[in-house]
């Protein structure tokens, strides 16, 4: 293939015209925005968007078997709730109710794969069946109002300090995407969520074990929203039953602007990397500009649902063009 065809080739790619998108919302919100790209604001940036990049890291797997988690952000709030109870209730140092809080996680996404695998049932319903059976449990449990504050400074740190000169939970987010990348990508984990994805029946002809992957992926998804909650707690101060709220619909739209399909088989975790990115940048600089001008704060749900839609419009446009061109062939 020649110079010409390759890099025409790789400016046709869905992340390529993402990160094209991304470069000009930064020169965008920083001509219009105060002090964008300061030191201050790019960590606000990572420190906003390290839980719901989480939660869009491990719904790129369960997306790929042509699956979808609705649950994650009311799971979160679950989380955040049993690490309050754990700690303060049960007299556990903060380190040992976060890991009960990711174990709470784990188990609600076991629930999850339980229903979907064993029972059958499709998992768009299930989910959200338990977005509102672990919001509900959050709820009660405390009372819809009460929250767990006054953490200690060192388990504040993890939300709130810094490395290096990088915030403490990027370090965490980093190490999570390189090995979440490393089990999409380089295992056959990767490879049999992607087979399943195209075709659990031809998945299953190739001695593919289909409910044992699609509940790993499930049950992952639960034990990093239990992760995110502990983020999130040290991050806002508190732990309390609200956490979460929305994210899994950002998550889910930060995969699909990645370009993995919401049919499964297609996808990739750099590419929801960049959709994390896009949306982060696009709330927060909207955001800015909220805050010094008139603008209607319902404009940035407007433009981050225009964002989407332009994302996928773009991808199924390239999509046709590739089945046009392999006609022709």
């Amino acid at each position: 293939m020649s110079f010409a065809k390759s890099l025409k080739s790789g400016l046709a790619r869905h992340e390529t015209v993402l990160f094209v998108v991304i470069v000009l919302e930064v020169i965008l919100f920083n001509a219009m925005g105060r002090r964008f790209l300061t030191g201050d604001n790019v960590a606000n940036i990572v420190r906003q968007s390290v839980e719901i990049g989480l939660l869009a890291l491990v719904m790129t797997p369960v997306v790929l078997t042509g699956g979808i988690d609705l649950s994650v952000g009311s799971l979160m709030g679950l989380c955040s709730v049993s690490f309050g109870m754990l700690w303060q209730d049960a007299g556990l140092s903060p380190w040992a109710a976060a890991a009960g809080a990711v174990a709470v996680g784990a188990v609600g996404g076991g629930l999850n794969a339980a229903l979907i695998t064993r029972l059958g049932l499709p998992p768009l319903i299930v989910t959200l069946g338990t977005f509102s059976l672990f919001r509900g449990l959050a709820e009660a449990f405390t009372g819809g109002t009460k929250a767990y504050t006054n953490l200690p400074e060192n388990f504040l740190t993890l939300g709130n300090g810094f490395i290096l000169g990088v915030p403490v939970q990027a370090w965490v987010f980093m190490v999570m995407a390189a090995g979440i990348g490393f089990l999409v990508h380089r295992t056959t984990f990767g490879r049999s969520v992607r087979a399943i994805g195209f075709s659990p029946e031809g998945a299953r002809f190739a001695g593919i074990p289909v409910e044992r992957r699609v509940a790993a992926a499930y049950t992952m998804a639960g034990a990093v929203a239990g992760l995110a909650a502990v983020i999130f707690v040290s991050r806002v101060t508190e732990a309390r039953a609200n956490a979460g709220v929305g994210y899994e619909l950002a998550a889910i739209t930060a995969v699909v602007l990645g370009g993995t399909s919401i049919f499964g088989g297609v996808g990739s975790i750099h590419g929801t990397l960049l959709g994390v990115a896009a949306v982060a940048i696009l709330s927060n600089g909207l955001s800015r500009i909220l805050s010094i001008s008139s603008i209607s704060r319902e404009l940035s749900g407007m433009l981050t649902g225009a964002l989407l839609l332009l994302a996928l419009a773009a991808g199924a446009a390239m999509n046709m063009i590739a089945a046009r061109r392999a006609r022709r062939i």
